[in-house]
C-alpha cells in the first residue's frame, strides 16, 4: 500500500495542475532555504561585527558570499537539516489542492472535501512545526551519544512526526479532526513507515525539494487506502 501510493503520486507528475503545485511548492522552497541562508550569513556578520557596505557606501560581504558560487554548496548541505520544518510548512499551505487533484484523477466519485478553515490550519502548523523543531533540537543529543546511528534516529523520529502530520492533514479533509485522530491510532505503524519512507529522501539534497508535495499526494492515497478498510 505505501510503495504504490508513492508510486501513483509519482506518476502524476503528467498532471499540469498537480505540477503547477509541484513547481509552486519547490519554488517557495527554494525561497525558504535562500533566505534562512542569507539570514544566517547576516547574522554571523553582525556577531563577528564585520562591517557592511553598499555602493556609494561599502562593501556588502555577506551579500557578496550570499551570491558567490560556494555559498551554493554551503546552501545545499543546510537544506538536509532545514528542510524537515520546510517540508511540514509547504505540505500544510498546499495540501488541498495537492489532495483535490489526486481525488480529482483517482477519487472522482467523492463529493466535495470540507475546507479546513485558515485560522486552524495555521495554529496546527505553528503547533506541529514547534513540536518538530523542539524534537529535533532534543535528538541532538542522541546524535551526540550515538553517531553511527544518527541517521537511522534521524529518519525513525522525522518519519514519526512527518507521517502523523501528512496523514492527519489529509484525513481532516474528509473525516475530520476526530475521526482523523482515531484512525492514525488505529493504523500509527503503517503511517510511521510511510512517513520515514518521506524523511529519507529529506536527506538527500535536490532530491528534497521535491518530497514535501509527493508527501502530500502519497498520504492522500493512504488515508483512502486506509479509510475503506473502516
Amino acid at each position: 500500500m505505501i510503495f504504490q501510493s508513492f508510486f501513483k503520486a509519482l506518476a502524476q507528475l503528467s498532471d499540469p495542475r498537480f505540477r503547477r503545485v509541484l513547481w509552486l511548492g519547490i519554488g517557495l522552497t527554494l525561497a525558504l532555504l535562500i533566505g534562512s541562508y542569507a539570514g544566517l550569513l547576516w547574522l554571523i556578520e553582525w556577531l563577528t561585527g564585520e562591517s557592511t557596505e553598499l555602493p556609494l557606501v561599502g562593501e556588502v560581504t555577506w551579500v557578496g558570499d550570499l551570491l558567490s558560487f560556494g555559498s551554493f554548496f554551503l546552501m545545499i548541505v543546510l537544506s538536509i537539516f532545514l528542510m524537515v520544518p520546510v517540508a511540514s510548512a509547504i505540505t500544510s499551505m498546499f495540501l488541498d489542492e495537492v489532495a483535490q487533484a489526486v481525488e480529482d484523477r483517482h477519487y472522482p466519485h467523492l463529493p466535495q472535501a470540507d475546507k479546513v478553515p485558515f485560522s486552524d490550519a495555521l495554529r496546527d502548523t505553528l503547533n506541529f512545526l514547534g513540536v518538530l523543531i523542539a524534537a529535533n533540537l532534543l535528538a541532538i543529543v542522541l546524535y551526540v551519544m550515538f553517531p553511527p546511528a544518527a541517521l537511522f534516529i534521524f529518519w525513525g523520529l522525522n518519519g514519526f512526526l512527518l507521517g502523523r502530520e501528512y496523514f492527519t492533514l489529509a484525513a481532516i479533509r474528509r473525516i475530520g479532526r476526530t475521526g482523523a485522530k482515531d484512525l492514525r491510532a488505529k493504523h500509527r505503524g503503517a503511517i510511521w513507515m510511510a512517513g520515514i519512507l518521506m524523511a529519507m529522501p529529506l536527506s538527500v539534497p535536490l532530491v528534497n525539494l521535491l518530497i514535501p508535495i509527493l508527501g502530500a499526494a502519497t498520504f492522500t492515497h493512504i488515508f483512502h487506502a486506509l479509510n475503506a478498510r473502516r
